[in-house]
């Protein structure tokens, strides 16, 4: 069974060549990295935007908080950049998700002199039902906002151990976001649950809904279970279409950051429609539909209720 922490991609030679590079020829970041440690603030980095809208919000003013990635990137597979390396020496804190997401963190993190934080620790995960990594973990723990609270939390604590002298400010705002994070909680569990019996089937291009799919007790299926496994397989596919076909599903759904060519297929080959795209391991930018980990939340409960609900409408409307 191959390990989803493999990374064939960045070996440790070429991350050690490039961050001595990226050093040695990018002066001007070094210095802004130093003006920063003169100014007190700290610089919190963190491996997708997902954590690091949390991080903010827990962090709140005086502290710098930057993603790895950017809006839009596909985590699982991603390479850091010199520039990744460069930023990842001025950081105080490196958040990561953990569960063996981002298949490069632990060679980054060799490669850099900061602490990190892994931010799913204690949560109770859902193991992988199929394909070449199955039987370990899920890795999209925060798609549920029970998970979400514990990765606040953790958080915090990161936080405090680095800057005691602010720690309690730093639980105080973890506890406001928690509250915000619970409305969510209350607007999914009423958005979801509200959907007929016979139209509870989420079908997904990844299997990054699982967390999601048991806190409203949907009946979840996907094309291939992780990003870095094989992607949109005949085998797959077709696999697929006979669910769909079979359960009479009215609509499929794939997620932002990959190719829906293979989910439009089986839309085209089953008659459902193709429900539009879900937000994951990305936020959008900032004048995009999800700039947030709440709106990720929000938007995606109602585009999957819209997207299994419009064609009982148009039913009832005929």
């Amino acid at each position: 069974m191959p390990n989803i922490r493999d990374w064939p991609a960045f070996t440790r030679v070429a991350a050690a060549t490039s961050l001595a590079s990226a050093l040695l020829s990018c002066a001007a970041c070094s210095g802004a990295s130093s003006d920063s440690a003169d100014d007190g603030e700290l610089k919190v980095l963190t491996t997708f935007t997902v954590l690091a809208d949390m991080a903010r919000n827990v962090a709140g003013e005086g502290v710098t908080v930057e993603s790895i990635t950017r809006p839009g990137a596909e985590i699982h597979e991603y390479e850091p950049t010199p520039d990744d390396l460069v930023r990842g020496q001025g950081a105080d804190l490196i958040l990561d998700n953990g569960l063996g997401l981002e298949r490069w963190f632990e060679q980054f993190t060799d490669q850099v002199d900061a602490p990190s934080a892994t931010l799913s620790d204690g949560v109770e995960t859902i193991p992988i039902s199929s394909g070449s990594y199955r039987g370990q973990a899920n890795p999209h723990a925060w798609m549920s906002p029970a998970n979400a609270l514990i990765y606040v939390d953790n958080i915090a604590t990161a936080l405090g151990e680095i800057d005691p002298a602010n720690a309690e400010t730093y639980t105080a705002n973890a506890e406001t976001y928690k509250a915000e994070i619970g409305e969510i909680d209350t607007f999914l569990t009423e958005e979801l649950s509200a959907l007929p019996h016979h139209r509870r089937a989420l079908v997904t291009c990844e299997g990054a809904f699982s967390y999601l799919a048991r806190d409203a007790g949907l009946q979840e299926r996907y094309l291939w279970p992780v990003n870095a496994d094989s992607e949109g397989t005949p085998q797959q596919i077709a696999a697929v279409v006979s669910f769909v076909r079979d359960n009479e599903v009215p609509a499929v759904f794939c997620e932002s950051t990959v190719n829906d060519g293979a989910q439009r297929q089986v839309a085209r080959e089953t008659g459902a429609e193709f429900g539009g795209s879900l937000y994951v391991d990305s936020l959008s930018d900032a004048d995009g539909p999800v700039p947030t980990y709440l709106d990720l939340l929000r938007h995606d409960a109602e585009t999957i209720v819209a997207g299994l609900t419009a064609s009982e409408s148009t039913e009832e409307t005929a």
